[in-house]
């Protein structure tokens, strides 16, 4: 999938660097008016009109990058975050599996549900048969004690909610639980 414009941090700074040589055009043109209007008398409307507006310009390049320097920390920190909560996700994942004995394939099995592939695509994936994969999906909701894919599911978003206010109650930000 093709990510739109706003979120290409390239084609910004392309606009950027256009408009700075633009800018520089307008701040020179500007100057070798001034130096020849400063020869002929009184300034003329035009030079101020121009000269306001090629300030302006520059002003706007220059909110323009600090605009953009800030989105691009603000995405690079939300990047951190969200791989602290995958890895904090996984973690409590991996207790659960090991606290429930599940098999190398029952583990392969959950891995999948939980992410939200079909039996049919499961069985794929690992090249052995639907009912295979079902009676693996039976063990592992009989381990885990629960009676399908969304109490599984239920069950360990639970376990990050308690292990996350845990964390926090404990005076440690939850951005630090693997990290």
């Amino acid at each position: 999938m093709k990510r739109p414009y706003s979120e290409q941090p390239a084609i910004v700074i392309a606009l950027i660097a256009a408009q700075t040589l633009c800018a520089a055009f307008f701040l020179w043109d500007v100057i070798t008016d001034a130096m020849r209007n400063a020869a002929s008398g009184p300034v003329e409307q035009m030079l101020v009109l121009e000269t306001a507006a090629t300030l302006a310009l520059i002003a706007g390049i220059a909110f323009e990058i600090r605009v953009l320097m800030r989105l691009l920390q603000r995405k690079a920190h939300l990047e951190r975050q969200v791989s602290l909560a995958a890895r904090a996700f996984h973690d409590v994942i991996e207790e659960r599996f090991t606290e429930w004995s599940l098999t190398a394939a029952e583990r392969d099995v959950a891995h999948f549900s939980v992410k939200g592939l079909s039996i049919t695509d499961i069985a794929g994936l690992r090249g052995s048969a639907e009912g295979t994969v079902k009676s693996q999906l039976n063990a592992i909701y009989r381990k885990a004690g629960v009676g399908n894919r969304g109490e599984l599911l239920s069950l360990l978003i639970e376990e990050i909610m308690d292990h996350d206010s845990a964390v926090e109650d404990a005076g440690q930000p939850v951005a630090e639980i693997s990290g």
